[in-house]
């Protein structure tokens, strides 16, 4: 008898959500090891073994499937934020953004490339602004929450922006410069700009 050799399929058939979720996260992946040079749709779809046509139909193309990235990426803050339906404590809040498991090398490669991005793609624009304004909300009603709990008078909208900013800041130098910025000394300077206004945080 002739040997029957089994013919293995080039792409994996799967349903329409867990191939987009694939192509997202293999997006991502691109985006960790190669920068936003690398995120090419021949990148991308042989790392998710799909074929570029699915790209289009899923997201509308490449700048499609980048804004879902930066939600993908956005996305384990706002789980964070809207844990229990109040707004988290600040303390705690201050915590978790500077976790070691929040700063994985991988996951400052997606967003260096993702915050480089910014500037000059509509699409991440448009996506961008409606995450930032949802994630400073969040960080506006912690600040108001806390001092409220503290019977301290701020105005939670100008900390919050200056908190935002100095966040972004901190985890740019941690992005490009490991060496000289860590979590200790981040979650330092956070105090340094809050506790004058309401009082301790440990």
């Amino acid at each position: 008898m002739t040997d029957q050799k089994t013919v293995q399929p080039r792409f994996k058939r799967l349903a329409a959500d867990d191939r987009a979720a694939e192509l997202v996260q293999a997006g991502l992946a691109v985006l960790a090891s190669g920068g936003i040079t690398a995120f090419t749709i021949d990148n991308i779809c042989k790392r998710a073994g799909a074929s570029r046509g699915l790209i289009g139909h899923h997201f509308g193309g490449k700048d499609g499937l980048l804004a879902a990235c930066y939600a993908a990426a956005y996305a384990p803050w706002f789980q964070m934020f809207n844990a229990g339906g109040t707004p988290p404590d600040l303390p705690d809040l201050i915590y978790e953004l500077f976790t070691d498991r929040q700063f994985r090398r991988d996951g400052l490669n997606i967003w260096l490339a993702l915050w480089g991005e910014i500037a000059v793609n509509a699409h991440l624009q448009a996506e961008h602004l409606r995450h930032y304004q949802a994630y400073e909300t969040a960080i506006r009603q912690s600040v108001a929450r806390f001092a409220q709990e503290r019977s301290r008078q701020v105005d939670a909208a100008n900390l919050a922006t200056a908190l935002i900013a100095l966040l972004d800041g901190l985890w740019l130098e941690l992005c490009i410069a490991p060496g000289l910025m860590n979590t200790h000394k981040a979650r330092r300077a956070v105090m340094a700009l809050l506790e004058p206004h309401l009082g301790p945080l440990a």
